[in-house]
């Protein structure tokens, strides 16, 4: 099989709310890497809506996620993904065999103003362009 047939890969972000970093990585990854990679975000918890300031500081960034809204994580969804990366979800992601998983530590921008949310977005940015170069180099 040529690698243009190839499946693109797919990543999923989870944090609890899907309203802050989960949003911010997806938007990223999704602005970044265009339509290499098949991009999810969703939540253990999810919030209501996501949060205004992390949609201000992606919109300082030419990044506009004011239609995103946060979603519950599924099974389904992490059965699709090829990678999971988890950001302070702790114990309730599902964990399935043969899915590279892994952890971001970031501080979480619940309740944070915008100039606290700036640093978090942006080392999610470096860290998206990094797994840009691993899972869908080119």
């Amino acid at each position: 099989m040529s690698s243009s047939t190839a499946p693109r890969p797919s990543v999923l972000f989870v944090c609890v709310h899907n309203a802050g970093r989960s949003q911010m990585a997806a938007a990223f990854l999704t602005h970044l890497a265009g339509d290499r990679i098949e991009v999810r975000s969703a939540g253990s918890a999810p919030a209501d809506t996501v949060n205004p300031a992390v949609v201000e500081a992606m919109s300082e960034v030419g990044i506009d996620i004011s239609a995103e809204t946060p979603k519950i994580l599924t099974v389904e969804a992490v059965q699709a993904s090829d990678v999971v990366i988890t950001m302070g979800c702790g114990d309730t992601c599902p964990v399935f065999p043969g899915k590279r998983y892994l952890d971001w530590q970031l501080d979480d921008p619940a309740g944070q103003g915008v100039d606290a949310v700036r640093p978090i977005r942006d080392a999610i940015e470096t860290r998206v362009r990094a797994l840009i170069s691993d899972v869908a180099p080119g």
